[in-house]
């Protein structure tokens, strides 16, 4: 069975980055009809934030990104929380040292220090001139029995035979052990060790089959592929995502950059939306699938059955292209990733926002739950008004449409529906200040006056185009502007310029509030043009 993992750090709230890639090994394992876990990458105690991992879960939670096994969903693979497995880490360490592929080193920090700047003014690549390697294993038991801390090294001079290093997204790549620092710390001096091996020792012992993780760690491939090799396990297959950049093209962080996914679940963006915004960032490749790995273990007919694209060429979906998660699982493939960074843009998640909600009020039962999802912030924002009812909402839904790229805009763009318009603002006043005040009055009265001459039932049923011929009718009467006569009555019942059509607002108003607003229109004072 296809088994991933989602391994973040607690180390502050999820962001976007981390919430894309829950996202793509969830679409991965749902594809494949496997499963995926979250796995808690807890070993640097001095950057763990409290309360991190209820934050990443309920972001998970939130998106509809439900783990099969991980912390409160107890399964056959755990603990969950690498802190809670350092024997295991400390076994393998054991074995490596026990084969000499890894050794005990004691030195200091200071000593370290001392040793990485003299091999640099050398001109030396190396950070370390492995002078532990050769202590005897009697100088190193004596150190160990008097206490001395230490740290656990792999011997990088050994590099084990083993098939080329190969990854889903980037196919085969170049080994770049020159890149890392001499002989990498494997099990720190406090017995945690580091992500280089507790990632494999984790991804082997859960039986991982597949790694998704951020492209940070390609130039690590190699070390960890010889650390499989040396403990005689088969890895997994590997795929490298590029990662998201701010719109400034810094790297995305937890600490720079409007990234958490807390604050987009507080400013009530949809998360189909942002799954699908995350989804398609890096998703536009057109290029022949990689090929799956082998190690030379595995026969023909179990190649055959591990899950991987087959060789063709499709077209990538557009970058604003709206897709279900259901449509995510079905079209989603690692080989269409690019190669490259991927800037998140704001307006293409707008966009897709905007008509994932349109899709969800188009039905009944999505329009009732978005009403009252948006309830609670529409009553905070309109707190003395009666008019914030959950079936008044949903006329404000209906009634704003397309207008809408976030449910929490409600406020923003129809305030008029649950309280009355301050006509006394500079934008209500610019709408009136070229016409006088007789003017108006003679228009609220025709407009009054249509109303209660046909009565409200008969101006709810009517169609839009019959009330807009008659409103034509009177004001060629009266001979003023369309623009004029429009402009009146939208300062009247809304004291803003833009807004839906007249008509929609005045049904979603109610009688008693339209006659209300135009009767309360007509004894305001002749606004004067200002000198400007």
């Amino acid at each position: 069975m296809v088994l991933l993992r989602f391994a973040p750090s607690p180390t502050g709230p999820l962001h976007l980055g981390g919430l894309r890639m829950a996202l793509y090994n969830y679409l991965y394992a749902r594809k494949f009809g496997g499963k995926w876990i979250l796995r808690i990458e807890d070993t640097d105690t001095t950057r763990s934030v409290p309360g991190s991992v209820e934050g990443i879960r309920k972001a998970l939670s939130w998106a509809g990104l439900d783990y099969d096994y991980g912390p409160e969903k107890e399964g056959p693979h755990g603990p969950y929380f690498q802190s809670e497995r350092r024997d295991l880490y400390r076994l393998y360490a054991n074995k490596l040292i026990d084969k000499g592929q890894a050794y005990r080193c004691f030195c200091s920090a200071d000593e370290l220090a001392d040793v990485k700047t003299r091999l640099a003014r050398s001109g030396s690549n190396n950070t370390y001139d492995k002078r532990c390697l050769h202590l005897s294993d009697e100088e190193v038991a004596r150190k160990v029995k008097a206490g001395e801390k230490f740290v656990v090294r792999i011997n990088d001079g050994i590099i084990p035979t083993r098939p080329p290093t190969h990854d889903i997204v980037y196919g085969y790549v170049r080994d770049a052990h020159l890149s890392l620092a001499t002989d990498p710390v494997l099990l720190k001096s406090d017995l945690f060790p580091t992500y280089h091996l507790a990632s494999v020792v984790d991804d082997h012992e859960m039986g991982i089959t597949h790694v998704l993780r951020g492209e940070e760690w390609l130039p690590s491939l190699p070390l960890h592929l010889d650390l499989y090799t040396h403990l005689n396990l088969t890895p997994p297959q590997f795929a490298h995502i590029p990662i998201l950049l701010n719109p400034d093209r810094t790297k995305m962080s937890k600490r720079s950059g409007d990234v958490q996914v807390v604050d987009y679940m507080h400013r009530g963006w949809e998360p189909q939306a942002i799954l699908n915004w995350l989804a398609l960032a890096g998703w536009g490749a057109k290029h022949e699938a990689a090929a799956p790995i082998t190690d030379g273990s595995e026969t023909d007919s179990s190649l055959s059955s591990r899950p991987s694209s087959p060789h063709r060429l499709e077209d990538a979906p557009d970058s604003t292209h709206l897709m279900t998660i259901d449509e995510m699982i079905s079209d989603f493939d690692l080989s269409a990733l690019t190669h490259r960074s991927s800037v998140l843009d704001g307006t293409k998640l707008e966009y897709i926002n905007k008509h994932h909600l349109m899709r969800t009020w188009s039905t009944p039962e999505g329009l009732d739950k978005l009403a009252n999802r948006v309830h609670g912030h529409v009553k905070d924002a309109f707190k003395s008004s009666p008019y914030t009812t959950v079936d008044n909402i949903k006329n404000a839904i209906t009634l704003l449409e397309g207008r809408l790229t976030n449910i929490y805009d409600i406020p923003l763009h129809a305030p008029y529906l649950f309280v009355d318009p301050d006509l006394a603002t500079a934008e209500a006043q610019s709408m009136i200040r070229k016409v006088s005040a007789d003017q108006r009055i003679q228009i609220l009265d025709v407009f009054i006056t249509l109303i209660q001459t046909n009565g409200w039932f008969t101006f709810q049923a009517a169609s839009h185009e019959s009330i807009m011929e008659s409103l034509h009718h009177e004001r060629e009467k009266l001979d003023v502007h369309l623009k004029v006569f429009m402009s009146v009555l939208r300062h009247a019942l809304t004291g803003m310029k833009d807004g839906p059509g007249i008509i929609d607002i005045v049904r979603a108003l109610g009688h008693e509030r339209t006659i209300a607003r135009l009767n309360a229109a007509k004894d305001l004072k002749d606004v004067k043009e200002s000198a400007s």
